[in-house]
């Protein structure tokens, strides 16, 4: 995301939980939920939006916390 943000890494099913409660509240994504780099080093289940102030958020998630930094 070339904008300055901030954000958290949750366990997938914490994610996935979000997710749903995000879609379900109406929230617009800057970018939906998705996986990123499916079946490659680093994939990971993300998420943007703004918050109430406008500040860009990322949500994600790795199936392999080994993962999380991994290039």
């Amino acid at each position: 995301m070339p904008v300055r943000h901030f954000g958290v890494v949750l366990s997938v099913p914490q994610w996935e939980a979000l997710a749903e409660k995000l879609k379900q509240a109406g929230t617009k994504f800057i970018i939906e939920p998705h996986i990123r780099f499916k079946g490659e080093v680093g994939e990971q289940a993300t998420m943007f939006f703004l918050d109430p102030s406008g500040n860009a958020v990322e949500i994600k998630a790795f199936t392999n916390m080994d993962s999380l930094f991994a290039k």
